[in-house]
């Protein structure tokens, strides 16, 4: 794949960047101004959120033809089509005529058609203008210059990733490791039972980090130390835009829950390892995938500002499972929502931390090595490379 176009860089100081960008176990975190500094947020909504491939939300929520939706991404919005064909479209969510939003972000419809509220200006389902109100016969009018602007948009296991950018290159390609990986879960085949949204008063990138990482289990997460070992496993070297390892299930628990016990089905594809062990995976820039051997737990990130962020999280379950009438997801729901609001409390201190005056990027322990692979893939962005380019080498402007 040939190397996406330079950008600009991060309004950052690079000789603290560059620290970041050390070898393992010389390098340091990002510098606070990473996470802190309005000016730099701007930045990664431009050249991180908007500026790639960004998951924008599940193909179960655009199943069938009609269903609509708009979503934020960076500092705009998309909107989304599921057409006769059960094609998938995605457009920037303004009307051609004065710029209304077609639907507000978070909000679905189900039409036929797609109707501005503003002058019901209307479009069909693959963007193309159906009817201008009082623009039929106007000179010079011609309806196949006012076409909603098409995005490229993907879906990738059940996920929809949009590209505002329309210069990210090929998912595939940044992804083709990791696609090996989750393919045995079928996670597209999965049914979604359990979702909760967070508001963390945390930058995007400490709750990255924070993912990245058991060194602080011991600390915070007894409820997780009981069914899973925190020294256990291994991180993945990873090649494209994802990070990711595996961590054990201690002898006798089934998988991650209270007791660790299981109230689902095991997932068909999984061999006797992936029965074993659950996957933790961030693919950049605003999801952490969680696979399990009964369900996958996906976090969906909506960054909103340096210190704030909206934490969409789903679980899914085989549908043999969610097909019992004794199904219950809490197993697995109340586990997790205890572990995240233990992390998300942690990171809301990070980010405090990270104000102060005298803070300065720290070091990274041994145990930290997905979280670094994770800060040179931000630092290498913030000096110019594509974070979509699956070939990780340095470019760094001189």
């Amino acid at each position: 794949m040939v190397s996406q176009p330079r950008i600009q860089q991060a309004p950052l100081d690079p000789a603290g960047v560059a620290e970041a960008l050390k070898p393992f176990g010389q390098s340091r975190m990002l510098p606070p101004a990473a996470y802190t500094d309005p000016a730099v947020f701007g930045w990664e909504q431009g050249n991180f959120l908007g500026g790639g491939w960004t998951c924008v939300g599940f193909s179960a929520e655009l199943a069938n033809p009609g269903d609509q939706r708009a979503e934020s991404v960076g500092d705009g919005g998309v909107f989304l089509t599921r057409d006769e064909d059960c094609s998938l479209h995605a457009f920037a969510n303004f009307c051609r005529h004065r710029g209304h939003e077609l639907l507000p972000c978070g909000a679905s419809v189900q039409r036929p058609s797609v109707v501005c509220p503003y002058h019901s200006w209307t479009y069909n389902l693959d963007g193309s203008l159906g009817a201008a109100k009082g623009f039929k016969g106007t000179a010079g009018f011609e309806d196949s210059q006012w076409g909603l602007v098409e995005l490229p948009v993907t879906e990738w296991h059940g996920l929809i990733f949009v590209d505002s950018s329309g210069t990210a290159g090929s998912l595939t390609d940044a992804l083709s490791e990791l696609d090996e990986l989750v393919a045995p879960y079928e996670p597209e085949r999965l049914v979604i039972k359990g979702r909760h949204t967070y508001d963390a008063a945390s930058n995007w990138k400490v709750l990255t980090e924070n993912y990245h990482e058991c060194y602080h289990c011991p600390m915070i997460h007894p409820e997780l130390c009981r069914v899973s070992p925190p020294k256990s496993g291994e991180n993945y070297t990873a090649k494209g835009s994802w990070v990711g390892g595996w961590m054990d299930l201690r002898d006798g628990m089934a998988t991650m829950s209270l007791d660790g016990r299981s109230g689902g089905v095991p997932l068909r594809g999984l061999d006797a390892t992936g029965l074993r062990t659950v996957i933790y995976v961030n693919i950049f820039p605003n999801v952490l995938l969680s696979l399990h051997p009964d369900y996958v737990m996906t976090h969906r990130l909506t960054p909103l500002a340096a210190d704030r962020t909206i934490i969409e999280c789903t679980w899914a379950f085989a549908p043999e499972a969610v097909g019992r009438p004794d199904f219950d997801p809490a197993y697995a729901v109340e586990f997790w929502d205890i572990t995240n609001r233990q992390d998300w409390g942690a990171c809301e201190s990070v980010q405090r931390g990270l104000t102060s005056a005298r803070a300065v990027a720290g070091p990274l322990s041994p145990d930290e090595d997905a979280v670094y692979q994770f800060v040179t893939m931000v630092a290498r962005g913030y000096l110019g490379q594509s974070a979509w380019d699956p070939d990780p080498r340095l470019a760094v402007a001189s």
